[in-house]
């Protein structure tokens, strides 16, 4: 069973990523802080991470650069609520971008596609 770490500081987006991604077959694990999730890299061993932008202490952007310099083949698919952050040149790290959303086909389809 692949694993996903899914990083959120919003418990809805846990209870609803945690919800559909379970039933598609992954095992998911949480962080609700860029700094939870960094510390769970190195014990949970992910094959994917789902890291939110907008976080209190290390933002996404941050934890995104380090979870890079750690394992620069470990697929990140970023999701935030903000569109505009695609603009921006340091989440090109990432291997995919995704706009929350209540409709989780996008992010499915992304998951698989890195997991296939």
């Amino acid at each position: 069973m692949k694993k996903i770490l899914l990083v959120d500081d919003e418990d809805s987006i846990h209870l609803l990523y945690r919800e559909e991604l379970e039933e598609e077959g992954y095992e998911i694990h949480s962080a609700l802080s860029g700094e939870e999730a960094l510390a769970q890299l190195k014990v949970i061993l992910p094959d994917l991470i789902i890291l939110d932008i907008n976080m209190p202490g290390i933002n996404g952007i941050d934890v995104l650069r380090q979870i890079k310099e750690m394992n620069p083949s470990l697929p990140v698919i970023l999701s935030s609520a903000y569109q505009e952050f695609k603009q921006d040149l340091a989440t090109w790290a990432s291997d995919e971008y995704i706009v929350k959303s209540s409709n989780l086909d996008e992010l499915k389809a992304a998951v698989k596609k890195h997991l296939a």
